[in-house]
């Protein structure tokens, strides 16, 4: 318990969570003393004084299987809502999504006590301890990822006086398949009144910025370190990670904690490879070509690293550097790698003063990406002693360009179309299963590696092709496989896929691409930028200090609408979204700002709207013109804001109605949604709605909504109970019609709540 006390500087034994780290360092850490006297060190064997609860994806119908949810391109799901006083012990989350990137592309954020301002705000991949976009395993106490990393767990202790709400941000371009999750919580009768506040916040410089350090964060106010995950994408070879944590506390000019090298900071030794362990490892290695990919966690929970005025932490980019011939120019000297990283602490307050994250794209490694459905272009495609096909939903909305191989020496070639001369990583997104071979990639006739070089001290010598081993016991899609960085001319080029053999434990020689993805490069002479930055210095924040959003008012980010540029406009416009129903007086600005001749910034003000909610009721008008827009991601962001007015959007159903026969899905489910929330004022959308229950190869995320929306309207829409009957006999979407008779019937559904 004392070690929770430290951590947490909360005093009472009813708030400690059951978390074995705490259990495991206490002993360690203290001598023995009564509370030791007994085995209970979890406190397991005396009464419990708070009250458990779950907010989860589960559906409220008990008669569903339908348990995850769909979050829509620009979308915000609200995961948990939970009133204090309290603490968050575990979250849990498992994820289909088939936009490439996609854990960098969620974004997570934690709020408490009622401040617009998220405590939490990182890439979701990211605070589970996997950059990149990667999905890896991870086996420490506080994050724990398994299944190929599919399943993420956090045991990060989150206490709050007032109210905790989790939310998650799909900031992609495409809609997330399947969205499961628990939060796990506990309500005590009181907290402490010093109890402090977790906090974790990503940042990123690409490449990291010369003639300074990289800061991992950079705060003032009182609180503790508790840890860091660093991500490093080498734009160079050879070994990057000379570079000395530093930790610079309550304003002393000189270090009060400074390390050795990079590897030494995840007390790991002589460079870094793939390990796990409680405190420290190292999810990602790729070696230390060009392009190589690195990520580390590092928890400070045995060692916090208390700071009472401020505290920066910081890590130099140094490392060795090679000649052009491949000799060493220098063991240690600044390199201009690609850094990333999550900042983990506890705080007094809530921290006002964190700047915003870069939007959407701009997290993905290289900024950028073109994902290429491999798939939809079998035509193109050739195979040698082998075949070609398609095999579809191989895992929820994946789908699979499959190479049925007889042996080694089978080949499959596929094009790819290049859309600008540039340098580019090119990657593909390639399957595993029980019976795939192994295969080496060549580019346009020549051979690729993807870097996978081990530390040298002087010479760098490049390594024969890489082979990629795809055998796993069990089906998995898919593994990132990088081939390499290359100067690409505009227009076609083709990738061969050649079997060389297969694992001892296989039974086929297959291969499976999921997608082909290219990202060109950005320009290493670019310093990095804040997106926004803050109106602002760091400050603390409380609820009495009024409604803020990273320590400004609503009044100065109107203003700064007048002044921002173009291109960080949207950002401006989100940042007033971030006031929710408080953001009321800045409706009209944003109706205006539906016509922005820009997409991006049309998409933020249908989406600062969605989050003004039902108070946005004057700007259904616009809304239903929007729906018409050109960009399909405005159009679904503008039927999320409808939906979210609810009621009040009854003038919008014609359009809604239209917005049903939607060219793109995306669009067509969330306008169901919204003609469900209006309730009995949608009744002229009945038939209509029915009509799309029944239309042929309707995906089925789309039906699920249109089935739901008809149970909201209630009795009113008794004549589609037909087509709902219908609809019980589909797979997947029969327990969204059967709760939807019931409701149009006026019978109890049953509930788990």
């Amino acid at each position: 318990m004392m070690l929770f006390q430290t951590i947490l500087r909360v005093a009472r034994t009813s708030t400690k969570p059951l978390i074995v780290v705490f259990a495991l360092s206490m002993t360690a850490a203290r001598g023995q003393g009564p509370e030791l006297d007994t085995p209970d060190l979890l406190n397991l064997i005396r009464p419990q004084n708070y009250t458990a609860y779950r907010a989860s994806s589960n559906n409220r119908f008990s008669g569903s299987n339908d348990d995850s949810k769909r979050i829509m391109p620009g979308e915000t799901l609200v995961m948990a809502e939970a009133a204090g006083p309290g603490m968050v012990t575990h979250i849990w989350i498992t994820i289909a999504d088939n936009e490439y990137g996609w854990p960098r592309l969620l974004r997570l954020r934690v709020y408490y006590d009622g401040h617009k301002t998220p405590s939490v705000d990182t890439p979701l991949g990211d605070f589970f301890a996997v950059g990149h976009g990667y999905e890896r395993n991870v086996n420490s106490l506080m994050v724990r990822d398994s299944s190929f990393g599919r399943a993420r767990n956090s045991y990060w202790p989150m206490p709050f006086h007032h109210s905790c709400r989790i939310t998650v941000t799909n900031e992609g371009n495409r809609f997330v398949t399947s969205f499961y999750y628990h939060v796990d919580w506990r309500k005590y009768s009181s907290l402490p009144p010093d109890t402090e506040y977790f906090h974790a916040n990503y940042r990123q410089e690409r490449p990291a910025a010369r003639g300074r350090n990289y800061e991992f964060l950079n705060i003032r106010g009182a609180g503790h370190y508790v840890g860091t995950v660093l991500n490093v994408i080498q734009t160079q070879v050879g070994w990057f990670g000379e570079g000395d944590d530093l930790f610079y506390v309550d304003d002393e000019k000189k270090t009060r904690i400074e390390g050795t090298g990079t590897e030494d900071y995840f007390n790991d030794a002589w460079a870094l490879r793939v390990s796990d362990g409680a405190w420290t490892g190292i999810p990602v290695a790729e070696g230390e070509g060009v392009g190589a990919r690195l990520t580390g966690y590092r928890w400070h929970v045995p060692d916090p690293i208390p700071f009472t005025t401020s505290l920066r932490a910081e890590i130099e980019h140094y490392g060795w550097t090679y000649n052009a011939d491949g000799t060493a120019r220098s063991g240690f000297e600044e390199r201009p790698d690609f850094f990333s990283s999550v900042a983990y602490w506890y705080q007094k307050g809530v921290n006002e003063g964190l700047s915003e994250l870069p939007y959407g794209e701009a997290r993905l490694p290289l900024g950028n990406a073109e994902q290429i459905e491999v798939e939809n272009s079998i035509e193109d495609v050739t195979a040698e002693k082998g075949k070609a096909s398609v095999q579809k939903e191989v895992f929820w909305s994946k789908d699979l360009l499959f190479f049925e191989a007889q042996g080694a020496g089978a080949r499959l070639t596929v094009p790819i179309d290049v859309p600008e001369d540039g340098r580019y990583e090119v990657l593909a997104q390639i399957a595993e299963a029980p019976d795939y071979g192994d295969y080496v990639v060549t580019l346009d006739g020549k051979l690729t590696n993807s870097t996978r070089q081990t530390w040298a001290a002087t010479d760098v010598v490049p390594l024969a092709a890489e082979t990629m081993h795809n055998y796993a016991p069990e089906v998995y899609v898919a593994q990132d496989r990088r081939f390499g960085w290359f100067d690409l001319g505009k227009g076609r080029h083709t990738l061969a896929f050649t079997c060389v053999g297969k694992d001892l434990l296989t039974t086929g020689y297959n291969l499976g691409i999921d997608d082909v993805v290219l990202e060109r490069l950005p320009n290493l002479k670019e310093q990095p930028q804040d997106v926004l930055e803050n109106a602002t210095s760091s400050r603390i924040g409380n609820v009495d200090a009024g409604v803020l959003y990273r320590g400004s008012p609503l009044s100065v980010y109107l203003a700064r609408l007048e002044t921002v540029p173009a291109s960080a406009r949207p950002d401006a416009i989100r940042a007033i979204g971030a006031f929710g129903t408080e953001a009321l007086p800045a409706v009209p600005q944003l109706i205006v700002e539906l016509s922005n001749s820009e997409p991006e910034s049309r998409a933020a003000a249908a989406w600062a709207l969605s989050q003004v909610g039902p108070k946005a009721a004057a700007a259904v008008a616009a809304l239903a013109h929007t729906l018409s827009d050109a960009n399909p991601r405005v159009r679904c962001l503008a039927a999320v804001a409808l939906r979210e007015i609810g009621p009040d959007a009854a003038p919008a159903v014609a359009d809604l109605v239209r917005a049903l026969n939607d060219s793109v899905d995306y669009v067509r489910s969330p306008a169901a949604a919204a003609l469900g929330s209006v309730g009995p004022a949608a009744r002229a959308a009945v038939q209509p709605l029915a009509k799309r229950l029944l239309a042929k190869g309707e995906q089925v995320f789309v039906l699920r909504s249109v089935a739901a929306a008809l149970g909201d309207i209630g009795p009113d829409a008794k004549e589609a109970l037909p087509a709902l009957h219908e609809a019980t006999r589909m797979l997947r979407v029969g327990y969204t019609a059967q709760e939807s008779i019931l409701k149009i019937e006026g019978k109890p559904v049953p509930s788990y709540r």
